[in-house]
């Protein structure tokens, strides 16, 4: 399956939750992720553009390898999530064990990325568009438009979130991800 995403830096998250609604978008609860990055202990995912997460949202725990971008203007890259069996009573205990595994095969963790998420979903053009309007500890205030699609209904995804972030006045897409965003805060100045 491919991820075909778009996010945008968004300053007044009302009016845009506005427009969303005014769209038929409907919202959940507010969610808590705190997304776990890794290094390989071989290859440089910076230089391959993929990485490797362990996220936390409440007792869920889901590893998830994203691969490099197909399309650079709009997120596209292959993703597999596996959800992770508990272990324990909380997901704290299930990413620590986790982290142990990876550690012990070589990787090594990288960053914390810990946002709270308002998820929602709108039919936009026949398709369901996964929106998530994101407060990231660190970043601010982001707008995401998501679609999983397999490999030949790639292009109609990208077409449609595309169209939604249009329909809703954002430009400018954002290409990087929190974890590229968030090293570069990080790096020292050149």
């Amino acid at each position: 399956m491919y991820e075909v995403e778009l996010k945008f830096p968004v300053t007044d998250t009302a009016p845009l939750v506005e427009r969303l609604s005014a769209l038929a978008a409907r919202f959940r609860e507010p969610i808590e992720q705190v997304d776990r990055y890794f290094a390989h202990p071989v290859r440089n995912f910076a230089k391959t553009d993929e990485a490797l997460r362990l996220r936390r949202v409440a007792d869920t725990v889901a590893v998830t390898w994203k691969g490099p971008r197909v399309d650079a203007a709009t997120k596209i890259r292959r993703e597999i999530e596996l959800g992770v069996v508990p272990c324990g009573p909380t997901g704290q205990v299930t990413i620590a064990a986790w982290s142990e595994l990876l550690e012990a095969l070589g990787f090594r963790e990288v960053l914390e990325v810990a946002k709270t998420r308002r998820p929602a979903r709108v039919l936009w053009h026949g398709s369901e568009v996964e929106v998530a309007i994101d407060n990231v500890v660190g970043l601010g205030n982001f707008a995401e438009f998501e679609i999983v699609a397999r490999e030949g209904e790639v292009p109609l995804a990208r077409d449609c979130v595309e169209s939604l972030a249009r329909e809703v006045g954002l430009a400018q897409p954002e290409p990087a991800s929190y974890l590229e965003l968030l090293l570069r805060q990080q790096a020292p100045p050149r």
